[in-house]
């Protein structure tokens, strides 16, 4: 006759056998458990006092040190309300700029998410591996621009907006509204994006009849090809039916449908309104909001290498609001960023970006509020900390620029800077600027950054990211490859 025992009455027949002297291990094997779950079941009858010890319980720790604070979770909801469009990775950034210890891991970030029904739950897509992902290596030398349609007026008027972005930074350089992107409006918002940032080297566009008459009726180029060509820019087009290669610009796209679109649809009386509101948000994607795909760093910091507004030449026809002569801003003052990414001014620091370290800056102090530039574009911006014997002084006038520091003594080599101002050193391409193409530039190691000068100034300092191994190689030949001359001069 087989009888049934509970849960709790086993447990106590074992404790049982092992006090009347069986060995743990026999008894551990007849009751097919473990050894250590038997040393379990004599401490929970010996601690608790009998039967109650043996019964199930939660194995829910009491604490759990590493779980998120309700402060800092009602922190994410906040952030997600008052953002619809940022995801745990973005919220993640915002609490490590807010000094937030300890920082809370992404997943944490989800789930608390999920508590409060601020996110859908669902099975994450697994990203495709077939994709080939390529990326330029420097800013200015490719843009991909396009037209994002589906942005109404208050009345219901269909509103366009001409998109462009720097391939390799993903800094906005255009983002145009019109209420027809037809082919005039689209190439002067191209002619004023190359007046503010410069001409880059080439442009990447969809086969858009806009953009070229490849599968037009005519014969001839559109006006868009036509500015490229007499400002050197190489027009690049996609194959037919082949989103992918413009995408960052539909990404671009997505992500100002979601955190810009769905709070501006149908709000705005007027293009003007509407442009004034997305000219906003293009500085804090460019400026504050951190890029995923960049390291979790704002596109600005990347884009370093801008070329100097002017160089477009004049087409017929087409203008600009803004025309071709930049507004006068307040005289300012020259700032070298030091490593760390800061800058002094009147014995305050403020933060620029550490992949500005070493190279200059312009500030500009206006009503209170600083603003740093970097190649005419602005990098940061803050609130000018005065000291408490400083507030009752007239604003000081404008200081004069600082002269370039002297360049550090060390082991130099000279190197010919190629038509983009670049210079090769074992294996690796640093940037001197334009301004400096076919030009010698004498490169010093100091310390773990490599220095690029010229007549004993300091022009540019990167950090060293060629291969250490080869710089004897490089060494080897101080003065660099001797330049051939013209024979037929």
């Amino acid at each position: 006759m087989l009888v049934e025992l509970d849960v709790v009455e086993q447990r106590y027949r074992a404790v049982l056998e092992v006090l009347d002297g069986a060995s743990v291990t026999d008894v551990a094997r007849r009751y097919s458990v473990a050894r250590q779950t038997v040393h379990g079941w004599l401490r929970r009858y010996g601690g608790a006092g009998g039967l109650s010890g043996l019964a199930d319980r939660s194995s829910r720790p009491n604490s759990c040190p590493h779980q998120m604070s309700a402060a800092v979770e009602a922190t994410v909801v906040a952030m997600r309300r008052e953002h619809p469009g940022w995801g745990p990775a973005t919220i993640l950034w915002h609490l490590q700029r807010q000094g937030v210890e300890p920082l809370p891991g992404r997943s944490s970030v989800h789930r608390a998410l999920l508590r409060h029904g601020l996110v859908d739950a669902r099975k994450r897509r697994r990203r495709r591996e077939d994709y080939r992902r390529w990326e330029r290596e420097r800013s200015m030398e490719l843009w991909q621009m396009d037209v994002m349609g589906r942005l109404f007026l208050s009345e219901g008027t269909e509103t366009k907006v001409i998109t462009g972005i720097d391939d390799h930074s993903r800094f906005v350089v255009c983002a145009k509204v019109v209420v027809r992107a037809t082919a005039r409006p689209v190439c002067e918002a191209l002619v004023e994006s190359w007046r503010v940032h410069g001409v880059p080297e080439a442009i990447l566009t969809d086969n858009g009849k806009v953009f070229t008459g490849r599968f037009g009726r005519g014969a001839g180029e559109v006006l868009f090809d036509r500015i490229c060509r007499e400002n050197g820019v190489r027009h690049l087009l996609t194959a037919p039916r082949s989103p992918t290669t413009t995408g960052k610009i539909e990404r671009f796209h997505k992500t100002l449908r979601k955190e810009f679109a769905l709070a501006h649809d149908r709000v705005h009386g007027s293009v003007e309104e509407l442009q004034e509101a997305l000219d906003g948000w293009v500085r804090e994607y460019n400026t504050a909001r951190p890029h995923q795909s960049i390291g979790a760093r704002p596109p600005v910091e990347r884009f370093t290498v801008a070329a100097r507004p002017g160089r477009v030449v004049e087409v017929p026809g087409i203008t600009t609001a803004g025309g071709p002569v930049p507004a006068r801003r307040p005289g300012g003052v020259s700032r070298w960023v030091d490593p760390a990414g800061h800058i002094s001014l009147a014995s305050f620091r403020y933060f620029v970006g550490a992949s500005f370290a070493g190279q200059p800056v312009e500030v500009v102090v206006t009503d209170g509020v600083v603003q740093v530039l970097h190649a005419g574009v602005l990098v940061a911006t803050h609130a000018q900390r005065l000291k408490p014997d400083h507030h009752d002084r007239r604003p000081h006038r404008a200081l004069t620029t600082a002269r370039a520091r002297e360049a550090t003594t060390g082991l130099t080599v000279t190197r010919i800077a190629d038509n983009s101002g670049n210079v090769s050193f074992a294996g690796a391409s640093y940037g001197a600027g334009r301004r400096f193409a076919r030009q010698n530039i004498d490169v010093t190691i100091v310390a773990a950054s490599m220095q690029l000068s010229q007549g004993g100034k300091v022009i540019r300092v990167h950090p060293i990211r060629h291969d250490r191994s080869r710089e004897l190689g490089a060494f080897a030949n101080p003065k660099g490859r001797p330049r051939r001359k013209n024979q037929s001069a």
